[in-house]
Parts: structure tokens; C-alpha cells; sequence
């Protein structure tokens, strides 16, 4: 059976529910799991409001993979709180979150969501590599635009991205993307990375703004159209911006396999239907228990048994 498959972008939904629900919400010891509580409400609103029928908690096995910094050292580098030689740099995250995710991914086996991390890759590679295998519809469930990317009405692949919550979300498909950026998903990600993104360390072209950038992928097509349209000497570039391009060409060339998510992550097998029943009652029980998850895991739960 073929059937909406929903991804999660696990980090951002567990940063977003960790700084929307307060600190106060603790585990009997007093330890804080407002995180853990408010992914778990974030599940069960999703699931109750759009239903689908196979979901994947999408992991950061590699927040900054090692192959992205060898492309453009600066790619997150100002998000970098530890480096660790051989093995992935720590991320800053505040103090009381770290020791959050541990007991996320137990909550999450415990219920048998299904929940994939693969070493040397961010989420957003998992999440292209399950939209490319997948056979049918698919809800991207992110705070992160660069997933904008992966949108294709042709094959029904949106991205839901929370505004006020996932309770008030921008179901993001071709249209509104046409309509905000003035380009379709396979665009995006060359808007993005001739615009630059310093939240991601991506320096993009500089001079060159979103405008300017959606214009120039109108009158080129892409990426490579712009490329080549620097050395037409009959091409219609401003000396400046032709200026621009050529001397960004070394990161022009290197930029596109940094911003595009990557579509052949090595993903291990995984049952992705929805659980209607916990995986594992006994330890699901233990961790409520010991984490005073209460209501939110309640509530999930009666949400999946429907």
C-alpha cells in the first residue's frame, strides 16, 4: 500500500518545543524535559492533524559533516562549541537541552516511531534520501528552509513549516514558492546558495540578495545557466554582477554540493508505518515514569491507538 509518508526534522521540532515550552515542565528528580514533552506534543498534533500513514523521526548523525567543511570551511562554523578530532564537533546547544535527546530517542524506540541517523550525515540528507525512494506523498515536517528544495508538486512532496507551532503551519508547495522567491523547488537551493545564508556559514555572492538572485535564475534557468552566462560575453549581466560571479566562481563550484541535501544516504531498514501500539510498553512505562512525560505521552499514545 502506498501512503503518505510524514518526515521529521527531529532537531528543529525538539529547538523549537525546547524554547516554546518552559523550563518549569521538569521530571520528578526536577531535571527539565520541556523538549522531550513538547516534541511529543508536536507528534500528536501532526499525526491528528494531517494522518499519515508511515512517519520517520529524521536524525543529525552529523550536524556539520566533514565533506561539507572541506568545500567551505565556514559552512556552521560559528555554531561550533567543541571540536573533536576524528569525530563529529560538538554543537552549541543550550545546557539543558543536550541531556534532552538521549531521552527523546529512547521515547521514540519505546513507541516504535521509527527514527534514522546515518554517521557523516545531517537529517536533511536522510529526509532527501527517503523523499527521493519514496513511492508516494510526502510532508516534511521542518523549521529549516533549506528543505524548501525538495518540493515537487508533481510528485505531491510538501513542506510543513511551522509558524506558530505545528498547529499553524505554511503548507509549502510550488505555488507559494513561485510566489514568495519566484522559483520552483528545484531552484531553491541555487536561490539559496547565490543569496548565502549566514545562519549556515554560507557565504553566497556577495552583492547578490534574494531579488537579485531569483532574477538572475529567471533570465538563466539555473545555476549552471548563470555560469555560463559569465563568460557570454552577449549574455545580459550588469558589469558588476558579471564582476561578481567570476570572482565567486570558486565557490560557486564547490556551493551546490553543500546546499543540496543528498538523495543516496545509505539509510538502514526500518519499519516507517505509524505504530498503533508501543514497540516496547514496559520501558515506554519505565521512562514516563522516570521523566514524568504524564499528559503529552498520554495523549500521543490515544492518538496512534485511533
Amino acid at each position: 500500500m502506498t501512503g503518505r509518508l510524514m518526515l521529521l526534522d527531529t532537531a528543529s521540532l525538539y529547538f523549537r518545543a525546547y524554547f516554546g515550552v518552559p523550563d518549569s515542565v521538569r521530571a520528578p528528580d526536577g531535571t527539565p524535559v520541556n523538549a522531550v514533552r513538547g516534541l511529543l506534543d508536536s507528534i500528536d498534533r501532526l499525526v491528528k492533524d494531517h494522518r499519515p500513514d508511515k512517519l520517520v523521526a529524521c536524525m543529525d548523525a552529523d550536524w556539520r559533516p566533514q565533506w561539507r567543511v572541506d568545500l567551505i570551511p565556514s559552512y556552521k562554523a560559528h555554531r561550533v562549541a567543541e571540536e573533536h578530532e576524528g569525530a563529529p564537533d560538538a554543537e552549541e546547544v543550550p545546557d539543558t537541552l543536550s541531556p534532552q535527546v538521549p531521552v527523546i530517542e529512547e521515547v521514540l524506540d519505546a513507541l516504535g516511531i521509527a527514527r534514522v541517523g546515518v554517521a557523516g550525515y545531517e537529517a536533511d540528507d536522510v529526509i532527501g534520501t527517503f523523499t527521493a525512494r519514496a513511492d508516494g506523498p510526502v510532508d516534511i515536517v521542518t523549521g529549516d528552509r533549506d528543505l524548501y528544495q525538495l518540493v515537487d508538486d508533481a510528485r505531491d512532496i510538501r513542506v510543513l513549516y511551522p509558524l506558530k507551532g505545528v498547529g499553524t503551519l505554511q503548507l509549502t508547495d510550488e505555488a507559494w514558492l513561485r510566489e514568495k522567491y519566484g522559483v520552483d523547488g528545484r531552484g531553491y537551493a541555487d536561490l539559496a546558495l547565490l543569496r548565502g545564508d549566514p545562519s549556515d556559514g554560507l557565504p553566497g555572492v556577495p552583492g547578490v540578495g534574494e531579488k537579485t538572485a531569483a532574477k538572475l535564475l529567471a533570465e538563466f534557468g539555473d545555476l549552471a545557466g548563470i555560469v555560463a552566462a559569465v563568460d557570454d560575453p552577449k549574455a545580459k549581466l550588469t558589469p558588476t554582477q558579471r564582476k561578481r560571479l567570476t570572482e565567486a566562481a570558486p565557490y560557486l563550484a564547490v556551493a551546490p554540493k553543500v546546499v543540496r541535501v543528498a538523495g543516496d544516504v545509505p539509510l538502514p531498514e526500518v519499519d516507517t508505518a505509524l505504530p498503533h501500539t508501543p514497540r516496547d510498553p514496559a520501558a515506554l512505562d519505565a521512562l514516563a515514569a522516570r521523566w514524568g512525560l504524564g499528559s503529552s505521552l498520554q495523549r500521543l499514545l490515544t492518538t496512534l491507538e485511533a
